[in-house]
């Protein structure tokens, strides 16, 4: 025998390809993607339940874009204080909402006696709900619905001067947009004997949940107007032999030295970080300052406003 022969003297088979897997490993090695979230899996037992309610959040209609509030969706006032004061100021509300097992105090018990004499709906909802409501704010286990606001044209805030026999005093804001700068405007308008306020509609604060909240109930008893064009509703004001006085940190005269505080008069506050737009400082008679210590920059609007008012309310009585 040959080295290397074989003893059957058959010559050797070729080894032909083997029988592949087709591919079918390495696609199992492959991953199937993320893993669905809970609400989308057909065994979420809590779908329908989740459902539900997002349908009864928005009352059966479709939600708003996020970060955008529909105009006439209603507004929330939370927290046991604002509630009662603004029950008590006769605030227009549909629903009172209260959490499930709160702990009643003076305060939750006056706001249902209050909403049962003036026939508001009374509602027990879970704190979750309320969280949802109240978009997140403090509610202490209580909030207000109240109505989107009917806003008043600004020819009415003068009327109502003069129905009252008063010399007008309308305050007006130029790129206020805090809410909650509204609202501490309108309670020293309020006590200082304002006739209203005038809002521009776009890039403006309006009267929502936060603005009531911080009015403490005096935006019940403050006409709010609403203007498409802020410096043509100024012109028409001037036109109708009303001042105006712009609020700016670069106004050349003091407050307390403009002459025109007895007449009728139209205060304009400006945004405390760019003060009056240009074209609104154009339309003013006066552009004046609050003098100040030179280590305060500025003064927030609701503050800015409210020594204001004061001055003018002080001269007006003197």
């Amino acid at each position: 025998m040959a080295a290397g022969g074989r003893a059957s003297g058959r010559p050797a088979k070729k080894k032909g390809p083997s029988k592949g897997a087709g591919g079918q490993g390495r696609r199992g090695l492959e991953g199937r993607g993320a893993t669905p979230p809970a609400e989308a899996r057909h065994w979420y037992k809590d779908k329908a339940r989740a459902e539900r309610i997002a349908r009864e959040d928005r009352g059966g209609r479709r939600p708003a874009p996020r970060g955008k509030r529909s105009e006439d969706a209603p507004e929330f006032i939370g927290g046991r204080n604002p509630v009662l004061e603004a029950m008590q100021a006769g605030v227009p509300a549909n629903a009172l909402y209260i959490a499930q097992r709160i702990e009643n105090d003076d305060r939750v018990r006056e706001s249902i006696k209050i909403a049962a004499e003036r026939g508001i709906a009374l509602l027990e909802v879970t704190r979750d709900k309320l969280d949802r409501l109240t978009e997140g704010a403090v509610h202490q286990g209580v909030a207000l619905q109240i109505p989107a606001y009917d806003y008043a044209h600004p020819s009415e805030l003068v009327d109502l001067a003069h129905d009252a026999a008063e010399v007008p005093l309308i305050v007006a804001l130029d790129g206020v947009t805090d809410p909650r700068n509204l609202g501490a405007i309108a309670r020293s308008a309020t006590a200082f004997g304002a006739h209203g306020l005038l809002i521009p509609a776009r890039r403006s604060a309006g009267v929502t949940g936060g603005a009531w909240k911080t009015s403490a109930g005096t935006l019940a008893n403050l006409r709010v107007a609403r203007a498409a064009n802020l410096t043509a509703a100024l012109r028409e004001y001037r036109e109708a032999g009303l001042f105006v006085i712009g609020l700016d940190g670069e106004g050349r005269t003091d407050i307390g030295d403009v002459d025109l505080l007895g007449e009728p008069l139209v205060v304009v506050v400006g945004s405390e970080g760019k003060g009056l737009s240009r074209l609104v400082r154009e339309h003013c008679d006066v552009v004046a300052r609050i003098p100040m210590a030179s280590a305060a920059e500025s003064l927030n609007a609701g503050v800015a406003a409210g020594v204001t008012l004061y001055e003018v309310a002080r001269h007006r009585r003197g």
